[in-house]
């Protein structure tokens, strides 16, 4: 045997340990900026995941499994809120079913949502993004004073339907995720661009890159104003948020969905007002943990919040100086053989911050009382101080008194051993009623009625 030559292995140790390192730097910076073959790689294992849920080996994200049969129960009838709740979430096909219930249950009024149905024609669309089916399509609702629905088909465009479930208008714009009327009836939503080209006023956003609006829309379905997320963030002296996904030491290049708008909220006339006046307008950035209060006529920011909540959704203004939020938390680890995030030990809560900059937990998850999604989520302040709280990804929607007592649970029971998302829960305002929603049926089934 011959001996081992340092000198003469030297230069091959040095050129594989060298390819090696060529190789890890790539793939680093292959899966920052979705370089090949990352893009073929992400695009087989989707590919892998759709047909194992089409198989049947493993749910789609959408549903899991239960033994669940009950869909409302009723903890404390005498402390459950007044009102009939509105309720969205999927159906047993994969259809949105917006239902209107009332305490005990009992359905008042639906809407079935079906995209290939409502928006047969979508040529806003490019052909990657018109959706091969229905599921989780539907994210941010609300009824108007006639009991019209107005909602997103998330990522694809705003309608409206009336109560008897016929298209009133269509608005062919990337919104989603939120819909909140203002006090003259208008309509404030998030939009999206996928910009595939650089824009020379967001240096370092390496295309494909999401811009995030801020859209206020007519209540006939017309853009009123349209604002940039990013625009604003820079003209009021906070650009360095716009680069919080970059990791690179010397670059600060970000691609992708950096900031993630989930939310719009408008300061009402009929809140107290403080540091916060009615038409203040208020958005929440998941991705970057921040939530920010602008004036809307001056585009000057007044308030903001970063870092004192985790991927958050649904800031609420209370009063004047005073929001809630739900506060995700997410700190759930992800398994390389589950399709689903380990939650145990975590828990999602509503949170209060003050103008002042101080936090306050009103609920909270617990062992004995769970609650937690690492995604989506929302929460209502009810009149008689109850909080209503919507976990989306296990289909539930719970009631609490103000000590954090359970009086009130609703699980999206579809069938066949499965809960369905919930993507959006609220109680309405005593005026849409049980009466309402009867003379809108009625309306509905008159032989009278074009």
């Amino acid at each position: 045997m011959g001996k081992f030559n340092v000198g003469e292995a030297a230069p091959r140790v040095l050129f594989f340990a060298s390819l090696l390192m060529l190789a890890f730097g790539y793939g680093v910076l292959a899966e920052h900026y979705s370089l090949f073959p990352v893009p073929m790689a992400k695009q087989a294992r989707d590919a892998a995941s759709q047909l194992l849920e089409e198989s049947g080996a493993v749910l789609p994200w959408y549903y899991r499994e239960s033994s669940e049969t009950q869909a409302v129960r009723v903890h404390n009838v005498s402390a459950v809120s007044p009102g009939l709740r509105l309720i969205s979430g999927l159906a047993k096909d994969e259809t949105t079913l917006v239902r209107v219930i009332d305490a005990e249950g009992r359905q008042v009024h639906s809407w079935s949502i079906d995209w290939f149905k409502l928006w047969p024609q979508p040529d806003h669309l490019s052909a990657d993004l018109v959706p091969k089916s229905n599921a989780g399509l539907v994210h941010g609702l609300s009824v108007a004073p006639n009991g019209d629905l107005i909602f997103n088909f998330s990522e694809l465009g705003l309608m409206r339907l009336d109560p008897c479930g016929s298209v009133v208008w269509r608005l062919p714009y990337r919104t989603h995720h939120s819909v909140q009327l203002d006090d003259d009836g208008n309509i404030w939503v998030p939009g999206l661009i996928t910009r595939d080209k650089s824009v020379a006023s967001l240096p370092n956003h390496i295309p494909p890159f999401d811009d995030y609006r801020i859209l206020e829309v007519s209540s006939d379905g017309h853009i009123k104003r349209d604002v940039g997320v990013a625009d604003l963030l820079v003209a009021n002296g906070f650009t360095g948020l716009l680069y919080l996904s970059s990791i690179l030491n010397r670059n600060t290049k970000v691609s992708g969905d950096t900031m993630h708008l989930n939310d719009i909220e408008v300061f009402s006339k009929s809140l107290t007002p403080g540091f916060f006046q009615p038409g203040d307008v208020m958005v929440s950035l998941r991705n970057i943990n921040t939530i920010v209060v602008f004036d809307p006529n001056t585009l000057k920011i007044k308030y903001h919040s970063i870092g004192q909540v985790l991927r958050q959704h649904d800031p609420d203004f209370v009063d004047g100086n005073t929001i809630t939020v739900f506060n995700n938390n997410n700190l759930a680890t992800w398994h390389p053989d589950t399709t689903r995030p380990d939650r145990s030990g975590q828990h999602s809560q509503i949170v209060q911050l003050s103008g002042s900059g101080e936090t306050k937990v009103l609920f909270t998850g617990s062992e004995r009382a769970p609650l937690f999604t690492d995604i989506m989520g929302s929460h209502q302040r009810l009149p008689n101080g109850n909080l209503l709280i919507m976990e989306s990804i296990e289909g539930r929607v719970i009631e609490v008194d103000p000590s954090g007592s359970l009086v009130w649970e609703y699980i999206n029971v579809v069938g066949n051993g499965r809960v369905g998302l919930v993507d959006d829960a609220v109680v309405l305002p005593a005026n849409l009623d049980d009466a309402f929603f009867k003379r809108t049926v009625a309306a509905c089934a008159s032989p009278d009625r074009e």
